[in-house]
């Protein structure tokens, strides 16, 4: 038996590594004739940026954590509005409370009150799958439609320009041209509660989710973006947003992915995320630090595998923070982990996570759907886009980027103070000391108390069930059946 199973685990590795050497050929067939080859070629430099994405200087940006954290701020900028609130979202429903407060409106509510002021409110939403296959569907997003747009004064405009299988997955708004919110919350309760916080109380499914606040030159690149769909959906011809002063010392990109053939203002598509992620990846020295919902692009891996078994340095540390089960592919995520942890080879470079809510005596998961990007605390990147096919290829997605170095490493320290449930002060100092010391260690021992059956008593642990080949030819098989 142990024989057979070693054949099969041999003959899935090598029909996976066929099938993404066959998938990644695609991708660049794709892109070299679309104009974006270059992309994917190693840039021979470390510059972050780049030139594909205008790098805007003098921005404010600040990283909200969790929905207790970020909804009420963005409730608060709606309601100050004084011109116009741009929203683009996969989906929202009309009855969701940015806020848990007694009394707090609805999100149909809160828009007509802003509306009734005389403030023009927009919704661009995703449209739906064409046939009813997953949520949200047509017939959903028709109805929360209606709700929003009926005796309110708000217009919502429903987008079903996607490519086949894909989906408009961006999450923005745009207040006045003066503010902009960028990241992974949806307003609604489809699939998981938004409304959680740092310490993430056990409820039904808890969700670890970030925003970015912007304010400054980069505001007008989120709002051109709005205007972009927005036109090319609805008809309205909106004008080009005014560029925002000066507002903080924080270089700021804004980085899309528009699937190509889509829209005609950008009919040969952009990857600027994909482009974004790559540079950094290679640039870096020290660390790693990725929380996504998703692991499965092949183009990703191959540079964090480069890295595995080549480390740029001794103390070099990849840190993954990755949801137990996935809304999908949990086993394409896993056969990719199992090329990661091939490559560390026992060297503990590399360590997987997740987290889950305790109370006492009861516990519950904690849903990861923030898509964070940290390289030696001298990058970040903060948005809606996943770290798979669907994307960095096919659906329309923002980012924003920074090397705002003291932003990045607060970002980071609150993030590990809340995973690691240590006061940030205390983990103030060398990465690869705290992964080594703290994170690794902790997780360890949170795994093996649930293979003991005995109660876990921290909220970090291991990905269960990641083995080193678990599941390998599903990752490149999917990438094949959804990437056009």
């Amino acid at each position: 038996m142990k024989t057979l199973r070693s054949f099969l685990d041999k003959a899935d590795e090598r029909l996976g590594d066929g099938l993404e050497r066959v998938l990644c050929a695609h991708h660049r067939r794709r892109l070299r004739g679309l104009g974006w080859g270059a992309v994917l070629e190693p840039a021979g430099t470390e510059d972050r940026f780049g030139g594909r994405a205008p790098i805007r200087r003098h921005n404010r940006v600040e990283v909200l954590i969790d929905g207790e954290e970020s909804l009420p701020v963005i409730e608060n900028a709606i309601r100050r509005a004084r011109s116009h609130v741009h929203i683009a979202g996969w989906h929202a429903s009309a009855d969701f409370r940015l806020t848990r407060e007694p009394g707090a409106p609805t999100l149909r509510e809160l828009l007509a009150e802003t509306a009734g002021r005389g403030v023009d409110v927009r919704v661009l939403l995703w449209a739906g799958p064409p046939l009813p296959a997953f949520q949200p569907t047509r017939g959903l997003a028709r109805k929360e439609q209606r709700k929003f747009s009926e005796g309110t004064g708000v217009r919502c405009v429903l987008d079903s320009r996607e490519r086949t299988m894909h989906c408009h997955h961006e999450k923005l708004v745009v207040v006045d041209d003066e503010v902009a919110f960028a990241g992974g919350v949806d307003f609604t309760a489809l699939e998981g509660d938004r409304h959680d916080s740092p310490d993430h109380p056990p409820r039904p499914i808890g969700w670890h989710d970030l925003v970015a606040r912007l304010e400054g030159p980069v505001v007008a690149d989120v709002a051109e973006h709005f205007r972009q769909r927005w036109t090319e959906v609805s008809g309205e011809d909106l004008p080009r947003p005014d560029v925002p002063g000066p507002a903080g010392d924080s270089d700021v990109q804004l980085l899309r992915t528009v699937p190509d053939h889509t829209y005609a203002f950008a009919p040969r598509g952009e990857f600027t995320i994909l482009d974004g992620y790559l540079r950094a990846l290679r640039s870096a020295r020290r660390l790693v630090y990725l929380e996504n919902q998703f692991l499965w692009s092949p183009e990703i891996i191959e540079v964090l595998l480069a890295k595995l078994r080549d480390p740029p340095d001794e103390r070099f540390r990849v840190v993954l923070l990755l949801p137990r089960k996935p809304s999908n592919g949990a086993d394409t995520t896993r056969g990719q982990l199992g090329r990661l942890i091939d490559a560390d080879d026992g060297n503990h470079r590399l360590v997987a996570t997740t987290i889950s809510a305790h109370d006492g005596d009861s516990a519950a998961p904690v849903y990861v759907h923030a898509k964070l990007g940290i390289v030696d605390d001298e990058w970040l990147t903060v948005g809606s886009a996943n770290l798979n096919e669907h994307s960095l290829f096919n659906d329309t997605e923002v980012n924003i980027t920074t090397d705002d170095r003291a932003l990045v490493r607060a970002t980071r320290l609150r993030l590990w103070s809340e995973h690691l449930g240590r006061p940030a002060a205390e983990l103030d100092t060398d990465p690869a000391d705290v992964i080594d010391r703290l994170w690794r260690p902790l997780a360890e021992d949170q795994a093996d108390r649930e293979r003991r059956g005995e109660r876990r008593t921290h909220r970090l642990v291991l990905l269960p069930g990641v083995s080193r080949r678990a599941g390998r030819l599903q990752g490149p098989l999917r990438g094949l059946l959804v990437d056009g």
